[in-house]
């Protein structure tokens, strides 16, 4: 209805009422009136119809766009290891208000913007009663009436515009936004979505970018500026226009005087500082792990790896500087894990992401290459395990052919007859080989794989012999994950970097506990390079056939590091060695962790800790397999009772005491010892049987070795 009509409407109301026109009622003025209320009441309800049909074609928030933000890398304890811009170029990243964000900037921010935002609903009466009145009185904007609410709205809702009509949309929606949202909630999303110049959206951008650092500490100037900047972003960059931007700075910092935030000490004091002129690049820490956990999870904007952030860091300075000093194209490789969880702590795939020389962007620490020696302690693991030898026991070094093949030591010599210890610490190449030689290459393949060691072998090719000097292919992550199996005992647990809800990771079996144990005592003793300490790490070095790849890997009682050195194109480089040229970084790497190494495990139960002339005779002195084949097969021991693979049900009724167990042998030449899981439980008399006391519940591997050395095995299940 217009008001014309209106007006009408009412002058014919005076007319009818009696005051008017001397003899009236009045009756017909009070059907007037109520004619008049009727179409005031159907205006109001066109009025408030039509301003609810508008808000309903506003149609719902766009939330879920606005939570679009830059998908960012952190590490175990939360810290920013790498941010990747969005589709469109922008930094966004993610805010978390109360715990990330420095409460000196949202006491300002709060005070200089929206001083009613924790009571009011969206829009704050006063606020705009008080822009209106500095508008009407100044001539020009002194204060703005928008709440951070419509100002968020705004910041959904871009729009170039400024009218009546845009300020009523902003003012609608910041209602829709309180009712949807909590107060954090809007303050979360108003941070991360404020513009601070050119791509940079949010304070932790604008903070990161700016001031090199996250929002959580700033000084009063930097919280000051960044509070001034989003009211103006493009005119206040500090990369173009850093005197605008420090004028802006001040003027936020004299309003705080005058209201009361800040003291005008504290407010002088941050006036005299300079402001920043130049961005600083985003930060780019496990650059490698990065990649692959953006491959790997697609759908969630914060991805958190296991890695420690002030680890990653410091082993890749390492890297880079031991890179540089070992000469061009050379680059270096490093992986820090945790022995109990398996949680790879530190990644550092080259000495340098962004080298092109150095192809810094392949992740060597996943690239397949020759281990050379560094696959020997397992050899040995499954000789101990085995029981035809033990650490003290003595073993050959001498020229020897298997078939065509005839390996030879490193320096090209021979040291005689050593110590099992001493092969395995000076990795002489003869005792290696012909432990594998009784040990089985399949065998040795087989268990490695069992315990997440994907080796990889020539096309066509099976496991032999020269898989124990470097023949076949492994990751530097692999051979990780195998030797945090003997840290632990046996038992490899798989790694893990990327952090998910659910952890169902169970351990891998490597070999028995004591021979674990038995390699790890033994490595505790190897001769460590100049810059290392002795007994205080396990580690064992490797050299890859024509010096193309350099290796160490290492572990204490917390973790295992693992370090490559070489050129990742696979060239030749003379000299590369790993004791000169992996074991020092190995060694610093474990002293910049800044923990002393931690102690190994204890020996195990059944661990037999004896001098060479005290060990049971068929263990003094290594015979290889071919001194062991005789004219007779009489000669050679058999076991008779149990059978291999055979299930033994174990007496157990008098009280919990298991009966004893029978074990009957055929051949061979007095006297035979037994051994039960590795370890020596007694010899068998001239009528070739003995009553052994049977283990606990499960798998049990029963060894009988004669005085010659011959031996046969079986596996049994005790129930």
């Amino acid at each position: 209805m217009s008001r014309a009509s209106t007006s009408s409407l009412i002058e014919g109301c005076k007319d009818v009422d009696g005051r008017d026109k001397p003899g009236h009622d009045g009756g017909g003025g009070r059907r007037c009136l109520v004619r008049l209320a009727a179409v005031v009441s159907v205006a109001i309800a066109v009025i408030v119809g039509g301003f609810a049909a508008w808000v309903v074609s506003l149609g719902p928030l766009p939330l879920e766009e606005a939570r679009n933000v830059s998908t960012t890398i952190v590490d175990r304890n939360g810290k920013l290891l790498r941010a990747y811009a969005m589709a469109d170029g922008r930094w966004r990243l993610p805010v978390d208000t109360k715990t990330a964000v420095d409460p000196t900037y949202l006491k300002l921010l709060l005070a200089y913007e929206d001083r009613r935002f924790w009571s009011h609903g969206g829009v704050d009466p006063l606020a705009l009663g008080r822009a209106e009145l500095q508008f009407g009185s100044s001539g020009h904007i002194v204060s703005g009436g928008s709440t951070i609410t419509m100002q968020l709205a705004r910041l959904m809702e871009p729009r170039r515009e400024r009218s009546v009509y845009a300020k009523l949309r902003q003012m609608v929606r910041a209602v829709q936004l309180e009712r949807q949202l909590s107060k954090d909630e809007i303050l979360d999303l108003y941070l991360a979505l404020a513009p601070f110049g050119g791509n940079l959206e949010g304070v932790r951008a604008a903070s990161i970018a700016y001031f090199g650092k996250e929002p959580k500490r700033l000084s009063l100037a930097e919280a000051a500026l960044l509070v001034a900047l989003p009211q103006s972003p493009e005119r206040r960059r500090l990369d173009r226009y850093p005197e605008a931007a420090h004028a802006a700075r001040d003027r936020v910092l004299a309003r705080m005087i005058e209201e009361g935030v800040v003291s005008p000490e504290d407010a002088a004091q941050a006036m005299a500082v300079a402001v920043p002129k130049f961005r600083k690049p985003m930060p780019i820490l496990a650059p490698h792990s990065s990649d692959a956990a953006m491959a790997t999870v697609t759908d969630k904007p914060v991805v958190r790896l296991t890695l420690d952030s002030s680890l990653q860091k410091t082993l890749e300075a390492l890297a880079r500087d031991r890179a540089m000093a070992q000469g061009p194209n050379i680059s270096v490789a490093i992986i820090a894990v945790d022995n109990e969880s398996g949680d790879v702590l530190a990644r550092v795939g080259s000495s340098d992401y962004f080298d092109e020389r150095r192809a810094g962007q392949v992740d060597m620490t996943r690239a397949v290459r020759s281990p050379g020696s560094t696959l020997k302690p397992f050899i040995y693991g499954l000789a101990f395990e085995d029981g035809f030898v033990h650490p003290e026991s003595l073993i050959d070094d001498r020229p020897i052919r298997f078939g065509s093949y005839a390996p030879e030591n490193f320096d090209m010599t021979f040291q005689g007859t050593v110590p099992v210890r001493k092969a395995l610490q000076l990795s002489l190449n003869v005792p290696a080989i012909a432990l594998l030689d009784r040990v089985g290459s399949s065998r040795l393949s087989s268990r490695l794989k069992q315990a997440g060691g994907n080796l990889v072998l020539p096309r066509d090719e099976a496991p032999g012999l020269a898989m124990g000097l470097g023949g076949v292919g492994v990751t530097l992550q692999d051979l990780a994950q195998l030797y945090t199996g003997l840290a632990r005992l046996g038992a490899a647990k798989p790694l893990r970097e990327i952090m998910l809800t659910s952890d169902e990771r169970e351990p891998l079996r490597l070999m028995d506990q004591v021979a674990a144990w038995q390699v790890g005592n033994v490595l505790l003793g190897t001769p460590p390079p100049e810059n290392g300490v002795h007994n205080r790490i396990a580690f064992k070095t490797g050299t890859s056939y024509g010096y193309r790849d350099a290796w160490s890997v290492g572990f204490d009682g917390r973790i295992t590091v693992g370090v490559w050195v070489g050129r990742p194109d696979g060239a030749p480089v003379p000299g590369l060695v790993g004791r000169t040229a992996a074991a020092p970084i190995l060694f610093d790497a474990f002293a910049r962790t800044g923990k002393i190494p931690a102690a190994l495990p204890k020996p195990p139960k059944g661990a037999l800790m004896a001098s060479n002339a005290k060990l049971p005779l068929p263990l003094r002195r290594f015979r290889p397999v071919g001194e062991l084949i005789r004219t007779g097969s009489d000669q050679v021991p058999r076991i008779q009772f149990p059978l291999n693979g055979s299930r033994i049900d174990v007496d157990r009724s008098g009280g919990g005491q298991a009966a004893p167990m029978p074990v009957k042998v055929a051949g061979g030449v007095l006297p035979l010892t037994i051994m039960l899981n590795g370890t020596s439980v007694g010899e068998i008399d001239s009528r070739r049987q003995r009553l052994v006391d049977p283990p606990g519940p499960g798998f049990a591997r029963l060894t009988v070795i004669d005085a010659t050395g011959a031996a046969d095995t079986v596996v049994i299940r005790v129930q």
